[in-house]
């Protein structure tokens, strides 16, 4: 007799193109059927989660392409995601400065 071998959460997280998160969350729901060892979800039968994937493969249509992102946007989202390091850097600069002048 041969084992199948059972899927991690990681190896479900990448076969469905979602975060693992996303996967506890689908078992936790009953939409993914997990197995649980100590109380947590960590195996998945492959079979399972192919035929998830299918099933969701014909619900939902394919997302069109995403345009590419203006220079602005991308420029706009490097600020926002970043502001507290720039912010730091000046504040470190000026401090700096203000070491130097003796001040």
């Amino acid at each position: 007799m041969t084992e199948e071998k059972m899927l991690t959460v990681r190896d479900v997280s990448i076969i469905l193109g979602v975060s693992e998160k996303d996967v506890l969350d689908l078992t936790e729901n009953g939409t993914i059927p997990g197995y649980k060892v100590g109380g947590v979800y960590l195996r998945f039968k492959k079979e399972q989660v192919e035929q998830y994937k299918n099933k969701q493969g014909l619900l939902e249509p394919k997302a069109p392409k995403k345009e590419a992102e203006s220079l602005a946007s991308r420029i706009g989202d490097f600020f926002y995601f970043n502001d507290f390091y720039i912010f730091a850097l000046i504040f470190v600069v000026l401090l700096g400065y203000l070491v130097y002048r003796g001040l």
